[in-house]
């Protein structure tokens, strides 16, 4: 453990469970509240406060009032691979916590990134089993170290959207020790403090009742933290009671909190099994501070500011697919900049669902060009045709309150009769948890729109029940939209939005009034939208066309949208569509120095790669991304980058693909090859490879130094000397791949074993050490039950990703046991 709260004795602990009689021992193992843990003064514990927390710490609430920072996207920190960075931003997470009241952190998610089409694809880190545990246990030491726990989720083969909540994923036993579970065995070996069991099951068993967190979880791994469900994934009381599962979230109501104690009474669960949840409940309690006289935690003191980090960390996840010799762009060499695309302006900078924060405020891509550039050169914007999607929920720019006249909407609570029961003002139509007056029976949504165009607008509202949109006193929507998911991600965080349209004119507010009704088990949810009219396609074409050729150079950014990437829905497609793809090709044919930005989380088809004179993949990038964005545009900062997944040409070219379970049953039919593994063994070439990406250097890999026979329970270091031959510093991520083609065993053609960054002046040769861990050369033996190394001779691959190999050398594992550890 990594600090002084990891050990906990367990006679301590002993003796305050046994001071606890039944009811309230079963009282702790459910939640109190959706986000806190029952407390019990009678043995100093209080509450135990809980948040969402991938890319933020988003609290207890969802309230645009209460902000929080935006980190990048899992992903894009995967792409990073850089474990000192993601430490420092565990570090953030913490702070923020501790500043929010929150204990636990639910994050990392360790799930991996089997196809392409995984709508949760930019909350994981990456493809690879062993870069994920990397990634993953380096952001659980900087949360922990500061005394709040982790929680490595989702707990197993939770990988995919479609019918998330019961999916039965079937898998080799294989396929599950050394590729699945790899990444939580790492965690547990890093000291995470919890882990959550995911909705799906495996095998045939539900996660929260599956012997996997007894054996290898708690057993074999030596987990000694809480075992904790995803939220409302526990359905029933004794399987998962006589199970290793110890905490149902959320509460009060549970099928724990509502049957445990009588099925302890009558012998169904044993009362051994609920003291040792107990116990290792009151175990979390004492390292996050809750229990007896622990003094308040304070939020570690930072050595670089909060946006700093963040700025650096956009920098150093962007990943330079492409550079035609443009980038980086010489400001005093440039006149005019256009910068193209309606995500310039209005980028993605995370992903929807559960996840999700509301950033105190956020630097766009245009923003951040335009404040690189002030007082050297002019930045031209031009929006290009409208991306596919619904309308965006209303803002402080666009309306304001009807009754106060400040920015922002009125929200009122109304009874049955529709008398108005509380009011306020609010600053977006993205209301996920209004709170409620007592006896509420419609959430209404006023607001006084701006328009700043004339035409046919969209608006919607999103929600369950009977909803309404009236503008100007005109009922232009009025239906009635039942509830027919029990998915909590889109229930209460991406209700679909229902729309209609109104004229409206620039210069005139509309008076906008949207209701939802509340009914039981729909949750409360409620948003409310606009969006000008579409503009003529060719007109929006030709537009951004003029702008790129009277400008130096280009910047057009293009994405995804928030329907496109999201819990509780995987991808159909990878394609940005016509309109962005269109938008590309033809801002590149007018203007060959034009580099394009790609806005999302995961992989998507760029068909007209070759055509821009660069493309850099920003991802989701945080509250940040502008400045990040225009660091590295404009050589202040060297994109970082390397790919964590492999990106296919056409999502036809994948070779994993399937998420939509056939009969309730989802069959990872692929095995051990997902990934750069599934390409190379498919035989393909993907249009990027598994750890690539381009600086603005070049280097030239001049010796390999590594072992001729190494141990089979050993680990080895494998030194590589590069040379910067090119003008600028810069960094280079040096990787090594193994293969063993005469195996008698199954394996990946090669496979990712371990890699070192290095950094080197112009002309100067650095050395790469890079550890290859034991765990690289095992794989898991179904019919000894146990990990096995086969001996014999190994191919020791060495480059800069997995398509493009450097050096080849063999190393001989176990015919010389002891020789070779480094």
């Amino acid at each position: 453990m990594s600090d002084e709260r990891g050990t906990v004795p367990d006679d301590m602990l002993d003796k305050l469970v046994d001071k606890l009689d039944l009811e309230r021992k079963v009282r702790l193992l459910t939640g109190a509240t959706t986000w806190r843990t029952a407390a019990d003064a009678t043995i100093g514990l209080r509450e135990i406060v809980c948040s969402d927390g991938p890319a933020g710490i988003r609290g207890e609430t969802w309230d645009e009032r209460r902000t929080s920072c935006l980190l990048p996207s899992a992903s894009a920190l995967g792409a990073t691979w850089d474990d000192r960075l993601l430490r420092q931003l565990g570090g953030l997470l913490a702070a923020e916590a501790l500043r929010k009241g929150v204990d636990v952190v639910l994050a990392p998610t360790l799930n991996l990134h089997r196809t392409p089409l995984g709508g949760r694809h930019f909350e994981c880190f990456s493809e690879d089993p062993e870069l994920t545990a990397r990634t993953g246990a380096a952001l659980i030491r900087g949360l922990q170290e500061h005394g709040v726990a982790a929680t490595a989720k989702h707990f197993v083969a939770n990988d995919s959207e479609t019918d998330r909540l019961r999916v039965d994923v079937r898998l080799s036993e294989r396929a599950l020790r050394e590729v699945y579970l790899a990444p939580f065995e790492a965690a547990v070996e890093a000291g995470v403090w919890a882990v959550m069991a995911g909705y799906n099951g495996v095998d045939g068993t539900t996660m929260t009742a599956h012997p996997l967190l007894a054996e290898p979880l708690k057993g074999e791994w030596g987990f000694d933290g809480l075992a904790v469900s995803d939220w409302a994934a526990v359905r029933t009381t004794d399987e998962p009671a006589r199970a290793a599962l110890d905490l149902a979230m959320p509460g009060p109501a549970s099928p724990w909190a509502a049957d445990l104690a009588q099925a302890v009474r009558d012998g169904r669960v044993p009362e051994s099994a609920v003291d040792e949840k107990v116990r290792r409940l009151l175990r979390l309690a004492v390292r996050v501070g809750a229990l007896g006289d622990a003094p308040r935690r304070r939020p570690p003191l930072r050595g670089e500011g909060t946006r700093r980090l963040l700025r650096r960390a956009v920098a150093a996840g962007s990943v330079l697919l492409r550079n035609d010799g443009v980038l980086p762009l010489e400001p005093t060499q440039l006149g005019t900049v256009a910068v193209i695309g309606a995500h310039a302006a209005s980028p993605r900078v995370q992903g929807g669902g559960s996840a999700g924060v509301f950033p105190s405020a956020v630097v766009t891509p245009l923003a951040g060009v335009r404040a690189c550039l002030r007082g050297r050169g002019r930045v031209t914007y031009t929006a290009g045709p409208s991306p596919d999607g619904p309308p965006e929920p209303l803002d402080t720019g666009r309306c304001t309150d009807p009754r106060s006249g400040e920015p922002g909407v009125l929200l009122r609570c109304l009874d049955a009769e529709g008398n108005e029961l509380s009011a306020e003002r609010r600053l977006s139509g993205r209301l996920l948890e209004p709170d409620l007056a007592p006896g509420t029976r419609t959430v209404e949504v006023r607001a006084l729109l701006r328009p700043e165009t004339t035409g046919s607008w969209t608006f919607g509202v999103g929600g369950f029940g009977r909803l309404t949109i009236e503008v100007d006193g005109e009922v232009i929507l009025d239906g009635d939209h039942p509830c027919e998911t029990d998915d909590p991600a889109i229930v209460h965080v991406t209700p679909p939005v229902h729309t209609a349209r109104a004229h409206v004119e620039r210069g005139r507010h509309a008076h906008l009034v949207a209701r939802r009704e509340l009914l039981p088990g729909s949750g409360r949810a409620t948003i409310v939208a606009a969006a000008p009219p579409r503009p003529d396609r060719d007109k929006a074409l030709a537009e951004a066309v003029a702008a790129a050729r009277e400008a130096d150079a280009v910047i057009v950014v293009v994405g995804t949208t928030e329907h496109d990437e999201t819990e509780g829905h995987d991808r159909t497609h990878l394609s940005l569509g016509d309109a962005q793809n269109d938008l590309v090709r033809a801002v590149a044919a007018a203007n060959p120095r034009t580099v394009a930005v790609v806005n999302s989380g995961g992989p998507v088809e760029l068909p007209w790669r070759d055509e821009a004179a660069a493309v850099l993949l920003a991802w989701f990038p945080g509250q940040e991304a502008g400045a990040g964005l225009a660091d590295v545009l404009f050589g202040r900062s060297e994109p970082g980058g390397r790919l964590p997944t492999t990106w296919a040409a056409a999502l036809a070219d994948a070779p994993v693909t399937r998420t939509r379970p056939v009969d309730g049953r989802l069959d990872y039919e692929e095995g051990l090859h997902i990934g750069h593994r599934a390409w190379l063994r498919a035989g393909t070439e993907p249009a990027f490879w598994f750890g690539h990406g381009l600086g603005y250097t070049t280097w030239r890999y001049e010796g390999v130094d590594a072992p001729d026979h190494v141990g089979a329970d050993a680990s080895f270091t494998v030194r590589v000397a590069v040379r910067n031959t090119g003008t600028r510093a810069g960094r280079e991520v040096v990787q090594v791949y193994l293969a063993r083609p005469d195996s008698a065993v199954e394996r990946p053609v090669r496979w990712y074993a371990g890699h070192a960054a290095v950094h080197a002046e112009p002309g100067e040769e650095a050395v790469a050490e890079v550890l290859v861990a034991p765990r690289a050369l095992r794989h898991w033996s179904p019919q000894d039950g146990g990990w096995r190394v086969e001996p014999g001779t190994y191919r020791l691959l060495v480059g800069r990703s997995a398509g493009a190999v450097e050096h080849e050398s063999a190393v001989a594992v176990g015919t010389e046991p002891g020789e070779g550890n480094a």
